[in-house]
């Protein structure tokens, strides 16, 4: 490997497309040699087939980052996993944290909230439609409403609302210096630490309490796996459905006749949920692995030590599994596209992101139909330096 093979994260336009890189590379080198900020060289693996298969290996592929090779992306050089932190685990350890929380993220669980999302959203949009025109709906909706459910979730207060969602901003945000990165983890641990101490002397009704009771108090959990977990918890169910509300609304601004499908059949929300999901390219950067023995993956012989980039915006556009992928098509069935990962990691709270992207687009599709964008899209900033694809704000009028 030379200086001349390329960096990585690879460079995007703004508006939905993930780099165009990619489709070259799904063409002639699907598992391609790319450098990392720290000075790492990884392969960089773009087909759905074989994104597929590796994070359905966890026996070959693992997720731990203190393994050899395992690609270090963030400006903090992860050298081993945090207490708690089941991203980053591989069994039996990750099978013990996912068991616990498997129950609480289940399906018919997270339906049983569509009630409360459907209130949170219902207020949000009250909020939105009461500002004077153009209103910012990254403001008013795609921040709050993920904000407000996940502070249901676990019973964070309120009044901590703008604290979590500044703090965990700031510990995805890759462009930032690794001490501003740190302090803002470390600031949310000592939050989460003092929360989860509240809910072991005092038990509500939340999801923090009915795991201090049956986990923390038992043994089963020590504190800082307890805070590890809660840290994730927090973050991941805020970040990338906020980042999905705002960019989904901007899709279908793009292209009206999408809009057009959903306000003649608002029951086709839950679908062009996953859709939207699989089209946006969210999921800037992927998700890494370290190979633990020698496989062949896309034609090339992967060695035991070196690190693998599974770009799950690039198989989310390869058109050997999706028809013509680089369309929207909100009646497209694509509830198996990769943006909530693959295998035994794949995304815990994926039923609750569908969820609120679901309600959030029923919501809009019957009280603002004549919803509508108010800048060019070239005009719009866009979250280059983060692991989740964003817009900073979205002016809309109605």
């Amino acid at each position: 490997m030379t200086d001349e093979i390329p960096r990585f994260p690879m460079a995007r336009c703004p508006g939905f497309d993930p780099p165009a890189e990619y489709e070259r590379l799904r063409a002639e080198l699907p598992v391609a040699p790319v450098r990392l900020r720290h000075g790492q060289t990884a392969w960089l693996v773009t087909r759905y087939a074989d994104v597929r298969r590796v994070l359905s290996d966890p026996a070959r592929f693992s997720s731990d980052p203190a393994k050899p090779g395992y690609p270090q992306l963030r400006p903090v050089v992860d050298e081993a996993a945090r207490p708690g932190s089941f991203l980053v685990t591989d069994p039996p350890q990750h099978t013990r944290y996912r068991r616990i929380l498997a129950a609480e993220f289940s399906a018919a669980r997270v339906e049983a909230l569509r009630p409360a999302v459907s209130a949170i959203v219902d207020d949000c949009v009250d909020d939105l439609l009461a500002d004077p025109r153009p209103a910012d709906l990254v403001r008013r909706v795609s921040v709050p409403v993920p904000a407000r459910v996940i502070s249901l979730l676990l019973g964070v207060p309120e009044s901590d609302r703008e604290f979590f969602i500044d703090r965990s901003r700031r510990h995805l945000d890759r462009s930032l210096p690794a001490d501003q990165v740190g302090t803002a983890l470390a600031e949310l641990e000592g939050y989460l630490d003092e929360l989860v101490l509240s809910r072991v002397d005092d038990p509500g009704t939340d999801l923090l309490s009915r795991l201090a009771v049956r986990h923390l108090r038992t043994g089963e959990l020590t504190r800082e796996e307890f805070v590890g977990m809660s840290v994730l918890l927090l973050v991941g169910g805020f970040e990338t459905t906020a980042n999905a509300i705002a960019l989904s609304v901007l899709a279908l601004h793009e292209q009206p006749e999408q809009w057009a499908a959903l306000l003649a059949e608002p029951d086709r929300a839950a679908g062009a949920a996953d859709e939207l999901l699989r089209y946006l390219g969210l999921a800037q950067h992927g998700v890494v692995r370290a190979a633990v023995a020698d496989v062949e993956v896309g034609g090339r012989t992967i060695r035991a030590g070196e690190g693998v980039i599974l770009a799950l915006s690039s198989a989310n556009r390869d058109s050997e599994h999706f028809a013509d992928a680089d369309r929207l098509e909100v009646c497209r069935p694509a509830s198996d596209h990769m943006t909530f990962g693959w295998g035994m990691h794949k995304c815990i709270g994926q039923h609750l992101a569908r969820l609120e992207l679901d309600v959030v687009l029923r919501t809009l599709v019957r009280r603002a139909p004549g919803l509508r964008v108010s800048v060019a899209l070239r005009d719009l900033e866009f979250q280059m330096d983060a692991p989740f694809y964003g817009v900073r704000e979205l002016p809309v009028a109605w």
